[in-house]
């Protein structure tokens, strides 16, 4: 497999303008997209369309070249919020069979796939801990990625509305869909998809998890999981990242864990681990959060009290500044909203290079 990666400045949602000139000139083959990742310059809420606008502005063009069919197959990875000094921008992943004889090293490789849609009270449950953990498992071994060589593994999940409450035909009233708001519900829609991702690469025991650790037991996590959660799908798309000595990429990806919102030294290691300078960086893909104690190295923060902000968005611009420096670029991806991804308070750090 060979898997190429460009990072593309966006003007607004629905600008396209890069992408178009990339194809034009060759540069990408839309035959070969695989996956999309964007920041999106919107709340990064439940209310913030727009994720779905610039999906539905990708499906559509795309969907010229490939057909509505294969446009549908891609990974759209949107998530919304670039507070502070974060750009919008879109992460184009290709890939295609290698040509013969090409030598292999160990170098990028990826796995895609979509689950099922799931039903309101699915949402944040066990259920879907086991449907991601499945499918991130599918994706891993259709990739040829040893599962210690995976770093980073991107899922967007879905939410819970209000309208979703009132069509719910499952009266269970303990159902995460029942007892919390919509805004609680993506954090729950998170932290199940993160623990999927720890069940299947052994971080954690299924038969160790209870419904009741969900969002609560933050010992428990993974160290690759990204997820991010929209209102625009009602199902979980998957992006699996790693290394195998079978690809011919130019690219490879490292990843690291930040203990907490300012830990510049994790952002370097996970370069340093892809055996590059932190100059052949394509990008960085990070998770924030505000620490739920209220403490970040040892000092109160006000993130959580902010009725005027919301604490995920805070948490982006923080993260965000701190990635930023290190790379000299504030054109990184930073998600809000770290539910067991990532010890309580830091988050999963990624960095994907151009290799020499």
């Amino acid at each position: 497999m060979k898997v190429d990666v460009y990072k593309l400045p966006q003007n607004s949602p629905d600008d396209l303008t890069s992408l178009e000139a990339a194809i034009a000139s060759g540069k990408i083959n839309p035959q070969h997209i695989v996956a999309i990742m964007g920041k999106t310059e919107g709340n990064g809420c439940v209310n913030d369309f727009t994720r779905g606008f610039a999906v539905q502005t990708l499906k559509h063009y795309l969907a010229n070249f490939v057909g509505q069919d294969k446009s549908a197959e891609i990974v759209y990875v949107m998530s919304g919020g670039t507070e502070g000094a974060l750009s919008p921008h879109l992460t184009i992943f290709t890939s295609q069979a290698s040509l013969p004889d090409t030598p292999t090293r160990m170098a990028l490789t990826l796995g895609v796939i979509h689950t099922r849609d799931f039903t309101p009270a699915e949402i944040g449950s066990l259920t879907m801990v086991k449907e991601v953990a499945l499918a991130v498992n599918q994706a891993i071994a259709t990739a040829g990625i040893a599962k210690e060589d995976v770093h980073f593994v991107q899922i967007k999940c879905p939410l819970v509305t209000s309208r979703d409450r009132l069509l719910d035909e499952d009266r269970d009233a303990k159902s995460v869909s029942k007892s919390v708001s919509s805004y609680q519900s993506m954090g729950y829609s998170r932290g199940a998809s993160a623990l999927g991702v720890a069940v299947a690469l052994g971080e954690v025991q299924l038969e160790d998890l209870t419904a009741a650790d969900i969002c609560q037991n933050y010992a428990l996590y993974s160290s690759v999981a990204s997820t991010s959660a929209g209102v625009e799908l009602r199902n979980c798309e998957i992006l699996v990242l790693g290394n195998a000595p079978t690809s011919t990429s130019n690219f490879v990806i490292g990843h690291s864990v930040m203990q907490h919102a300012l830990d510049a030294e994790a952002v370097t290691k996970a370069i340093a681990s892809t055996g590059q300078t932190s100059d052949r960086v394509v990008n960085i893909f990070a998770k924030a959060e505000a620490d739920p104690t209220g403490q970040l190295l040892g000092r109160r923060h006000t993130m959580m009290d902010d009725s005027d902000i919301n604490h995920t968005r805070m948490a982006r611009a923080v993260v965000g500044a701190v990635v930023a420096s290190i790379v000299q670029d504030p054109m990184v991806y930073v998600s809000g909203g770290a539910e067991h991804q990532g010890p309580s308070g830091g988050g999963a750090v990624a960095a994907i290079a151009r290799l020499d």
